[in-house]
C-alpha cells in the first residue's frame, strides 16, 4: 500500500488542472467577519418579510449563511426574494474579504504549480465577484485569469452538485483524470466524486478532519505545507 507521501506526490504529480475550493483552502473568509451573525442577519431579513416562518428551527439557529439562503430556494420563494437575498449575501462576502485570513501555504503554493505549467480554477459556493475581489487583493488573480466558477441564483447547481467543476473542466479543456480539486467539506468530495475528479482534502483541524474521512475521502492533509514541498521536489532540476 502506498504511503501518504507517495500517495501525494501522486496526486499532484498527475495535475495538470488543479481545482480549488475557495473558503477553506485558499483563505478563511469569516475570520473576521462571523459568519454566524452574517447567517443571523439574513435570517432577520426574511422575517422582516414575514418569510422566517419556512425555515427550520435548525435552519434559524444555523452558523453557515449558505444554508439560509439554500432554505431559502428549496422553500419556493420566488426568484426575486432569492436573488435579493444571495445578493445580500455577497455584500457580506465582500465585506468579510477585508478581514479574510489566508490558509497558511496557499499563496506560494498558488504561485509555484502555477509557475510549473498547472492550470488552476476556484470552484465555489460562494459568489464569483468575491473570489475575485480576494485574488486581486492578494496578487493571484493572475494565476487563474478567468477561471473563477462560483454561486449565482441557481441554487441547485452548489456543490455536491459538479455543474461548476464541470464547467471549469470543459473551460480548460480538461479531462477529469487529470484534475485535482482541492476542498474542505464533505460537500467538496461528493462533487469531485460525481465529476470524476481526484479529491485532496484540506483539514485544518480534527472535526475537519473527521467530516472529511466520514464522507470518504482518503487523501487528506492537515497543511498545505506537505503538497508544496512535493511540488517544489518534482520541480528541482536533476
Amino acid at each position: 500500500m502506498a504511503s501518504p507521501t507517495d500517495r501525494l506526490r501522486e496526486l499532484v504529480t498527475r495535475a495538470d488542472v488543479v481545482l480549488w475550493d475557495f473558503d477553506g483552502p485558499i483563505c478563511r473568509l469569516f475570520a473576521g467577519h462571523p459568519a454566524p451573525a452574517v447567517a443571523g442577519e439574513l435570517v432577520r431579513w426574511l422575517d422582516g418579510r414575514g418569510l422566517g416562518g419556512l425555515l427550520s428551527e435548525e435552519e434559524r439557529g444555523t452558523a453557515d449563511p449558505q444554508v439560509v439562503l439554500r432554505a431559502a430556494g428549496r422553500a419556493g420563494l420566488g426568484p426575486a426574494v432569492v436573488a435579493e437575498l444571495e445578493e445580500r449575501l455577497t455584500q457580506e462576502e465582500l465585506r468579510a474579504t477585508a478581514t479574510a485570513m489566508p490558509t497558511a501555504w496557499a499563496d506560494p503554493l498558488i504561485r509555484t504549480w502555477t509557475a510549473v505549467g498547472a492550470r488552476p480554477a476556484v470552484v465555489s459556493n460562494n459568489s464569483p465577484r468575491v473570489v475575485g475581489a480576494y485574488l486581486a487583493g492578494r496578487g493571484l488573480a493572475g494565476c487563474f485569469g478567468p477561471h473563477v466558477y462560483g454561486r449565482d441564483t441557481d441554487l441547485h447547481r452548489l456543490k455536491p452538485d459538479p455543474y461548476h467543476l464541470d464547467r471549469a473542466l470543459a473551460a480548460l479543456a480538461a479531462a477529469p483524470a487529470g484534475a485535482l480539486f482541492i476542498g474542505d467539506t464533505p460537500t467538496d468530495h461528493e462533487a469531485a466524486r460525481r465529476a470524476g475528479v481526484a479529491f485532496l482534502g484540506y483539514a485544518r483541524n480534527d472535526r475537519k478532519a473527521g467530516l472529511l474521512r466520514e464522507a470518504g475521502a482518503r487523501d487528506l492533509v492537515g497543511s498545505l505545507e506537505p503538497v508544496l514541498k512535493v511540488l517544489r521536489t518534482r520541480a528541482r532540476p536533476t
